[in-house]
This record gives C-alpha cells, structure tokens and sequence, in this order.
C-alpha cells in the first residue's frame, strides 16, 4: 500500500497541466469587474509562462491564490487540481457598497469590510455617493471610523428602496473637532439638508426623518425646511427655510411619487403585521366517563378475532342500555321543561 501510494504521488507530480477552467463568482449576475482574461494574465504572471503544458510540481497553489487576493477586487481566490489533471480557479470578487469622492475630486469604492477599491473601466455601478473624504496616503484611526460609518450608512441605504430612490448624496464634514464625524444628506426632493452625524444607530435616524417626512413636510411642503437634524435620540429639529420657494410642476409630480412610496410602503408593514399566526391544532379527547367507548374502539381498531366477536356484543349491548337510561333521566329537568337527548358519536 505504501510503495503503491509513493508510486501515485510521484506520478502526480511528473504529470502536466491538461487545461484549465476559470469561475467568477458575484452577486451582480453576469456583470463582473474581472473577466477571465484578467484571472488568465494574473495566473501567467505566477506560473511564469504558460499554464498548459506545465508540470504540476510547478504549481505552487497557495501562493498563486494569495497572488489573486492581493487584486483589488478579488475577494477569495481557491485553485485546485482534479483527476484529470484541469487546474480550477475560482475566484469570488468583492463587492462595492459606497462610491467616495475626495476632497480633491478622486474617486474609488468601498466595499463591506472597508477596503478601498479603484474604478473599473468595465462596469460602472449606482451606488450611494459620499463627498469630501480627506485626501491622505495614510489613513488615521479617525480616518478608519469614517470610512466604517460609511460603510455602515451606504448598507442601510442599498437595503431600503425608498431611500436608495431618495437619496441624492451626503457630505461628510470633518471640521467639527477631534473626534467628530459628521455626515449631512442631501435628498433627491426637496432643497433641505438632513444632519445625520456619525454612523451610529443609522437606521434609527432614518425612521425618524421617514416618520418626519410622512407627518410633516407631507402637509407643509418639502421647502418649508431649509436643515432637519436627526442626530440625536428621540427627536428631530427642523430649521425653517427664510425664503421657501413654490414647487414647480415636476417637483411637485416628484413629491406625490416619493408620498405614494411612502404610502405603499405603510400598507406592506400593515400587510405583515396583519398575518396570522398559525394556531396549534388541540387534540380532541374523549369524555372522562367514557372508558367502555374507548375500550371498545381500541378493540375494534385491533384486528378481527372470533374468541372476542360474543365479548365485543355484550359490551356494545350494555353501552346501548346504559346510553338508553342516561338519555331518558334527561329529558325532564326539575323545571318540568324537556331538554335535547344527549347524543354519543362514535369516532
């Protein structure tokens, strides 16, 4: 067993490359940042010439897989041999949640752990838009909570429809002290500014400025404000605007669109709140005085035999002549007044 597993482990290595097969994995469909021709040209760079052809001792998987991570949008990276000698690449690309302005206009992506990702010649994609981030080579402490309440702000944004329809940019300010980080919204309707502060508790600020928006600007208009600030606990202050402008024509046709989002919304939380819960099924049990029906009905479930055929009649005979004595004790009650016969079902 052993000089024959020897002999096969030498033999794998003496083998060479047959082919190879290439995987991208997203959450985007067929919309990929990479391509397999970029994986192709990255993998040539580690095997040194060209894949086919190679033997397999030459291929050194795990520093080729840390080769593809160290792309900006790689995400992982897993190669593999199989049994007919094919080298599979699977390669799981990263995916963008926020795209960042710099001060000085530069721009790139972040995705959900916060890493830094540039812009692809290839795909272009919508996603929130957050401006003034400090143009640094190395980032600071501070720095790094920014770009988490970023992170943290743009997810809640990409996962609610209304406000991913809603929001047009937000600004970050870093200006306010120290350890201050602050973000304003601006929305896609209306000319007011939302103070968002950091990115703790987010989507408690969001359902404040949601609940704002149905009870008030709804009836005052979306001018009528020129700041709503939401960042702290439990209520929202609103500046009024000095010279509130009249809507237009279509700002006032954007404005019923946003209150029917707002609308259908309501009616799908009333929808879910509204569904009922499932109600376990009770068992029906038998009267507590019945232990002959029940006796009975567990020898009529067993199977038919003839030494108990003369037991189960004289049962049956005296559960029929007791039901008969019990139904005629209540027909007449101390009031005179007949009452329905009790009736037994048999299950």
């Amino acid at each position: 067993m052993l000089t024959l597993l020897i002999a096969a482990m030498g033999k794998q290595k003496k083998d060479n490359c047959k082919d190879y097969a290439i995987t991208v994995k997203g959450i985007r469909g067929d919309d990929f940042f990479l391509d397999e021709a970029d994986i192709l040209r990255l993998l040539k760079v580690a095997t040194k010439g060209k894949i086919k052809g190679q033997p397999k001792s030459s291929f050194n998987l795990q520093q080729m897989e840390e080769l593809l991570e160290g792309n900006q949008w790689v995400k992982d990276a897993q190669l593999y041999f199989d049994s007919r000698d094919v080298l599979h690449v699977s390669v799981t690309e990263r995916e963008p949640v926020a795209r960042i302005f710099t001060a000085a206009g530069k721009s790139f992506y972040l995705d959900e752990h916060a890493q830094m990702m540039g812009l692809s010649d290839r795909l272009s994609v919508r996603l929130p838009v957050f401006t003034g981030f400090p143009d640094k080579k190395m980032l600071t402490v501070k720095d790094s909570l920014l770009m988490k309440d970023i992170v943290a702000t743009a997810q809640y944004i990409n996962g609610n429809p209304f406000w991913s329809s809603q929001v047009s940019q937000i600004n970050l300010d870093l200006s306010c002290g120290a350890d201050c980080r602050e973000m304003e919204m601006v929305p896609l309707i209306g000319n007011h500014v939302v103070k968002l502060g950091n990115g703790e508790n987010i989507d408690k600020k969001f359902n404040r400025l949601f609940v704002f928006y149905k009870q008030v600007l709804s009836k005052t208009g979306f001018d009528k404000y020129k700041t709503i600030d939401v960042r702290f606990d439990g209520q929202v202050v609103g500046a009024k605007s000095e010279n509130p402008r009249v809507d237009s024509v279509q700002l006032r046709k954007n404005v019923e669109k946003l209150l029917k989002q707002i609308k259908e919304m309501e009616e799908l939380n009333d929808k879910q709140a509204l569904l009922p819960t499932p109600v376990p099924v009770q068992p029906v049990m038998p009267p507590a005085d019945s232990s002959k029906y029940n006796e009975l009905n567990a020898l009529e479930d067993q199977e038919p035999d003839n030494s108990r055929t003369e037991n189960k009649a004289a049962d049956k005979k005296e559960i029929k002549t007791e039901r008969k004595v019990t139904d005629k004790k209540d027909v007449k009650t101390s009031g005179g007044k007949k009452q329905p016969k009790a009736v037994m079902r048999r299950n």
